[in-house]
């Protein structure tokens, strides 16, 4: 417990009590699993079967996960993300609830879909949640894999006698694919009941389909920031669907891909992390995230506070840069400074992999954004520079593909 535990340590002890039914496939395609909320998830593929050495600096999962990421961009990848948390909300009163606990605006068609924060009373960031209307009357939430208790438990804490609606947690039912960028239409196409068109299948939508005759819950949404279908399948069908899409993929270069890729590409799309950039400590405000909150609406939760009435911000400002480090990447928590003072602290980071730069962010204090900025990892400092925008597709065309 009180052991000094290098960047990709993994416990020995209490593992496998998770798993899905593709994870004796995945450990036969090479896959180094970490452990999650109790889930066992592919973190990288090992082809060559050599292991993983856990490092302060870069080691030999760099590569592959570098061929992982360039696959997922140019071809095709697929990945695992069944750990996710996944609640349903329905009843007659499910939009109402939902619309006056979360900040954001709840879809009003079924086949909608929108990024939504759960914030307290002082307007700092609870949740983070992705919620789907399926009928009229019911709602399908994805989170965290490991805010998987807190977040049923504060839904459920919030709900009123007036609201007519019930909770479920469905995670133990669904698996999830992720199947994206370029190609994912051709390899879908070869498998599914749908049209997968722009036309006909929006970004930041919904639909129930049949994919190599499993019923699939797809969403049109991605933490990659590329044109990907999460495909939310029966725990049963997992297998089959997993198959299918290798199969049908092969002829389109597919790649089987892991966490430590999702963090690369996530990290060059700016997409902030619950946990990491948003906390209980920070407001939207500070995490530069009032794009999801309504400005139609006046009466969720903590819209008072961040009106102005009762929250006081921090003094740091969430920034995103580059580190000027050829050989390490910023894992979280390393210290910023402004010069001599210190001025901040880094939440997470990664390399880009398509990008080409060595990406972070950070808070820092708002009067120190301005710089020169500085990383302190082992012991030695290195230069950020401040991005104003994504490292890649800062326009955010590629998931609108």
């Amino acid at each position: 417990m009180f052991d000094l535990h290098p960047p990709g340590y993994e416990y020995k002890t209490g593992r496998g009590l998770k798993t899905t039914p593709i994870y004796e496939r995945q450990k036969e395609q090479g896959a180094i699993f970490g452990e999650s909320m109790g889930w066992e998830r592919p973190k990288w593929f090992d082809r060559d079967r050599v292991g993983e050495t856990p490092s302060y600096t870069r080691n030999r999962s760099f590569e592959t996960v570098a061929k992982e990421c360039h696959a997922v961009r140019d071809a095709v990848g697929i990945f695992d993300l069944s750990s996710f948390t996944k609640i349903e909300v329905s009843g007659a009163d499910a939009h109402g609830f939902l619309s006056r606990v979360l900040a954001n605006n709840v879809p009003t068609k079924v086949g909608g879909l929108a990024l939504c924060h759960l914030l307290n009373d002082n307007g700092v960031i609870e949740a983070e949640m992705t919620v789907t209307r399926l009928d009229e009357d019911r709602f399908f939430i994805l989170s965290a894999g490991g805010m998987r208790a807190r977040d049923f438990d504060q839904l459920q804490k919030l709900h009123t006698p007036q609201f007519d609606i019930e909770f479920t947690d469905v995670t133990d039912d669904y698996g999830c694919l992720a199947i994206g960028e370029p190609k994912s239409r051709d390899v879908l196409n070869k498998l599914k009941d749908a049209d997968l068109s722009n036309a006909a299948f929006r970004w930041l939508s919904a639909k129930e389909i049949i994919v190599a005759g499993v019923k699939v819950r797809a969403l049109r949404v991605s933490y990659a920031g590329e044109l990907v279908w999460e495909l939310y399948a029966p725990m049963d069908g997992l297998s089959k669907l997993y198959d299918a899409l290798l199969t049908a993929g092969e002829e389109f270069g597919i790649v089987t891909a892991g966490m430590y890729a999702l963090n690369s590409l996530r990290m060059e799309k700016g997409y902030r992390g619950f946990g990491t950039e948003m906390t209980n400590e920070v407001t939207p405000i500070e995490a530069d995230m009032m794009r999801f909150v309504s400005k139609r609406k006046t009466d969720f939760r903590g819209a008072e506070a961040l009106a102005g009435n009762r929250t006081k911000l921090s003094g740091y400002q969430l920034v995103y840069g580059e580190v000027d480090a050829p050989h390490l990447d910023i894992m979280g928590s390393e210290p910023i400074y402004a010069g001599d003072p210190l001025v901040g602290l880094t939440t997470s980071g990664g390399y880009g992999h398509c990008s080409g730069k060595n990406l972070a962010f950070a808070y820092v204090k708002s009067d120190a954004v301005a710089g020169p900025l500085h990383v302190e990892t082992l012991g030695n400092r290195y230069a950020v520079t401040l991005l104003d925008d994504p490292a890649f597709d800062p326009e955010n065309l590629r998931p609108r593909a």
